[in-house]
């Protein structure tokens, strides 16, 4: 099965500080783009760079490629059955506004078939929009339309404790 997945958040800041905020993933208690307080923590071998092995949780990724402030592409490698990428973003519209993307692609097989429709997906579109708004509040100070997590993404929540 094919997977497009697309979350992005017009921000009222340049690209130079949306850009920061990739580059501060894995950065620990530093990190202001992934929400790693609600859901496993982005940690990395070493270094944020091409060729770093790591992930979230079950999730487990490498670093494909890496532009400093600009780009930031993650190669899956588990669970088993993701076969794509994940990225990050920076899109500058004018001088004082900019989208940060993250696009997921990929193709599934085996349980993964089943797996990212019913659990995958869900969790993952909330885990994203707690990052955006990470990123909103990093760059203006308030997050004007905080996500909320669904009845069913707290249950898978729940489950998963």
């Amino acid at each position: 099965m094919g997977v497009y997945n697309v979350h992005e958040r017009l921000l009222t800041a340049g690209a130079s500080e949306v850009g920061a905020l990739i580059d501060s993933l894995a950065g620990g208690d530093e990190d202001r783009l992934w929400p790693g307080l609600d859901w496993p923590r982005m940690e990395f071998d070493g270094p944020l760079a091409a060729g770093a092995a790591g992930g979230h949780g079950p999730v487990r990724y490498t670093v494909d490629a890496y532009v400093p402030g600009t780009w930031i592409r993650f190669a899956f490698s588990g669970p088993r059955g993701f076969d794509g990428f994940h990225e990050f973003a920076v899109l500058p519209v004018d001088a004082e506004r900019t989208v940060l993307r993250h696009t997921l692609a990929m193709t599934t097989s085996g349980p993964a078939r089943i797996t990212w429709p019913l659990a995958w997906r869900p969790m993952h579109d909330a885990c994203l929009e707690d990052s955006l708004d990470r990123a909103e509040l990093a760059c203006t100070g308030t997050v004007a339309r905080p996500a909320r997590w669904s009845p069913y993404v707290r249950l898978l929540r729940a489950l998963a404790a």
